[in-house]
């Protein structure tokens, strides 16, 4: 009996293997709710809104600039205004720090503690893994996202109490809508660190080091915010992702305007898309030692 040639019979898996069950989501997100850094983001963003209360009550309420007011000298006229001063003043950078984490370190992670080789040869399909852990950072992202707000709100509200969310342009919004607007300020606010989550990930996939990865993308986000502040760059700055992250802004006013909200969602997703595509291109051929 012929002995058949190399690679003309397929190589049948191990009985009861099936790739799409390795690794499953739950196990995942378990895994990555039990580590030390995942507590630390999440407290740290809980107690914000405290640490912001505790400035109005010793420094005094905030006041406007002669005639000028802006969106945080509203901070404590009710739970809602300081709910969209919470978001204010930590989405240019402080929401950034939880997105880089939980994605820069997602991959990166497992290759420092030299458990991702024996993930895959579980055998986890490397397309499979990625998939887990984008998802799980997602979700964790987007929990870091709305824990903020959510515990801005009911601080807020137990300090200043529950009103309208009076906009410093003049008029106000009823409590519902204000509510209904800042939810549509987080989703924008998480789709637009989108670009910071691909970046992050791609990088994780690029090194054995979290730190890089993390580091990195939260770099590269500053440059980002560096270029957008100058003036000299034109039209140019409306490619830069950056230059979209406060247009949330818009939507919590008597008349919303969407068009920014729209522009710097198709950027953010557009290269947010190119970054995913790149690190799944790329960890399926790269030659995994650690």
């Amino acid at each position: 009996m012929s002995t058949p040639t190399e690679g003309t019979e397929p190589v049948e898996a191990a009985p009861g293997y099936r790739p799409g069950r390795t690794l499953p989501l739950r196990v995942e997100l378990v895994r990555q709710l039990g580590r030390r850094r995942t507590a630390v983001v999440f407290g740290l963003l809980a107690v914000l809104p405290f640490v912001l209360v505790a400035a109005f009550a010793i420094g005094g309420e905030p006041g406007g600039r002669g005639s000028r007011v802006t969106l945080m000298d509203t901070a404590t006229a009710s739970g809602p205004n300081f709910a969209a001063v919470g978001l204010f003043v930590s989405a240019g950078f402080l929401l950034v720090i939880p997105v880089a984490l939980f994605f820069g370190d997602t991959v990166a992670a497992e290759a420092g503690w030299s458990s991702l080789r024996y993930l895959l040869a579980a055998p986890v399909p490397r397309a499979r893994l990625l998939w887990s852990k984008l998802v799980v950072a997602l979700v964790l992202s987007l929990a870091a996202m709305v824990l903020l707000p959510l515990v801005a709100l009911a601080v807020g509200t137990a300090a200043y109490g529950w009103g309208p969310l009076h906009v410093p342009t003049g008029g106000t919004l009823d409590a519902g809508t204000a509510a209904a607007r800042l939810a549509v300020a987080v989703a924008y606010l998480f789709v637009s660190q989108l670009v910071t989550a691909g970046l992050a990930f791609w990088l994780s996939t690029r090194t054995d080091a979290p730190l890089g990865a993390v580091g990195g993308a939260v770099g590269l986000t500053i440059v980002g915010n560096v270029l957008d502040a100058v003036t000299a760059l034109g039209h140019w700055r409306d490619f830069l992702p950056a230059h979209w992250q406060f247009a949330w802004v818009d939507v919590v006013q008597p008349r919303p305007e969407w068009s920014g909200m729209i522009q710097g969602t198709a950027v953010s997703v557009t290269c947010a898309l190119v970054f995913f595509a790149l690190a799944f291109r790329g960890f399926a051929r790269k030659d995994v030692v650690s």
